[in-house]
């Protein structure tokens, strides 16, 4: 069932490359990457838990709260990660001109779904 949440957020932003479940521990739940890109998702989600997990710690030595969502903007794509709960993420993976809106949009309806799920 993650499989069909992670295609509907994928498919429906303009430029969505691929996605992902994965927890805090660089494990993968389940990923999703259109058929026409070759993209390792899962080897991005593991480098990337490790920052993200980072960025939680000093987000909590400084009291600033939990940490919702982090965007990481590169030359040829766009990663976009919202946490699920305290332990998993979504990640979603856009082309450099993909719609950046629209994607978290869709990210927020799948939560629930995805959270029901775990």
């Amino acid at each position: 069932m993650f499989n069909q949440h992670l295609k509907q957020v994928v498919d429906n932003v303009d430029g969505g490359i691929g996605a992902l479940l994965m927890g805090l521990d660089g494990i993968a739940v389940e990923s999703y990457v259109r058929d026409d890109h070759k993209i390792d998702i899962t080897t991005l989600g593991m480098e990337f838990s490790f920052i993200l997990g980072q960025v939680k710690k000093a987000a909590e030595i400084l009291r600033l709260g939990g940490v919702n969502e982090l965007t990481i903007k590169a030359e040829s794509l766009v990663l976009v990660v919202r946490m699920i709960n305290n332990e998993y993420f979504l990640a979603v993976v856009l082309g450099a001109d993909g719609n950046f809106g629209k994607c978290r949009f869709m990210m927020r309806l799948a939560q629930p779904g995805l959270l029901s799920e775990l």
